[in-house]
């Protein structure tokens, strides 16, 4: 497949706006791109915009690979969690403030394996719509994602049967350094 060139008006666009950004490493910059002079650009878009506020999020380390030991234990359920807790039940606000906080205790703990209780996804409708999940379940990923102690989560994985099996989730925490 042949990569199409950038014509003068997009080399000048492409210019403008890698100058007005910051890197997030700067030991892994690249070489900028030569300047080609622009062929008359309405200046209106080469204003840049007043920066909206973005929440900044901690530094990820690359999830962790559990060994077949760990694998062994989830799937034979000889996984004993170390701390609990249970949101079905909540709304969706609430149960995002009791999950930060019940990591927040179990970091301060150094809890090793945190049982999160979501509640089952609701049963297949008459409409076939058997995708369907629970509202807490269906956020939850994205939580831990954005989560202040994201970097701390090794591993998430569907609990065991005998811990809530699909209600549930095992939260992997990693151990201090």
């Amino acid at each position: 497949m042949r990569r199409r060139t950038l014509s003068s008006e997009e080399q000048a666009l492409w210019g403008a706006l890698t100058r007005s950004v910051r890197p997030l490493r700067p030991g892994l910059m690249r070489p900028p791109l030569p300047v080609v002079a622009p062929a008359q650009i309405p200046e209106t878009r080469l204003t840049p915009q007043p920066a909206k506020a973005v929440p900044i999020t901690p530094a990820r380390t690359p999830a962790a690979v559990l060994d077949t030991g760990w694998e062994k234990r989830i799937r034979s359920g000889n996984i004993a969690p170390d701390m609990s807790i249970d949101l079905h039940g909540h709304n969706l606000a609430g149960a995002h403030v009791r999950l930060n906080q019940a990591l927040a205790a179990a970091i301060a703990r150094d809890v090793r394996v945190l049982l999160v209780v979501t509640g089952k996804p609701p049963k297949a409708s008459s409409h076939g719509d058997s995708s369907r999940r629970g509202a807490i379940r269906g956020e939850i990923g994205d939580w831990l994602e954005t989560s202040p102690y994201a970097d701390r989560i090794a591993s998430v994985r569907i609990a065991h049967p005998r811990h809530g099996g699909d209600g549930a989730i095992y939260l992997i925490l990693r151990r201090k350094k």
